[in-house]
């Protein structure tokens, strides 16, 4: 059930893919989803048509290898699940697409069951499908 949108400064596609499989399989390990719940936006950007700012707040020295990860997903976790969670991205980030775990920004944006369709204009997780 998240929807992740991962978003990277000179990414060739095969990196996109790895931060893909970084990010679902953190999802997997840290919030329990299924591994068959794959929803995800992976967009490249070159720096010149399109673009990704950023600086070094907080004192993280980022640079041009940096990734917005963006996940929506049901609110209810805990605050130590939602770190390891951005733990085990940017680790995985780093062994999957050689990202460094500074350049990894992630955000969950939290939200109710009646917040989400899968298809067939139905909200799934509070009314049952049509027969």
């Amino acid at each position: 059930m998240p929807f992740v949108r991962i978003d990277a400064l000179h990414a060739e596609p095969a990196r996109l893919a790895a931060l893909g499989r970084a990010v679902h399989q953190a999802l997997i390990e840290t919030i329990g989803i299924p591994p068959d719940d794959l929803f995800q936006v992976l967009t490249a950007h070159d720096g010149v048509t399109s673009t990704l700012r950023y600086d070094n707040f907080l004192g993280v020295q980022r640079d041009a290898g940096v990734v917005f990860v963006a996940i929506t997903l049901r609110s209810g976790r805990p605050v130590a699940r939602k770190q390891a969670l951005y733990r085990r991205i940017a680790e995985l980030a780093e062994e999957y697409a050689g990202t460094e775990p500074r350049n990894v920004l992630v955000t969950l944006t939290e939200n109710e069951p009646a917040d989400w369709s899968f298809g067939h204009g139905v909200a799934q997780y509070v009314e049952s499908p049509p027969v």
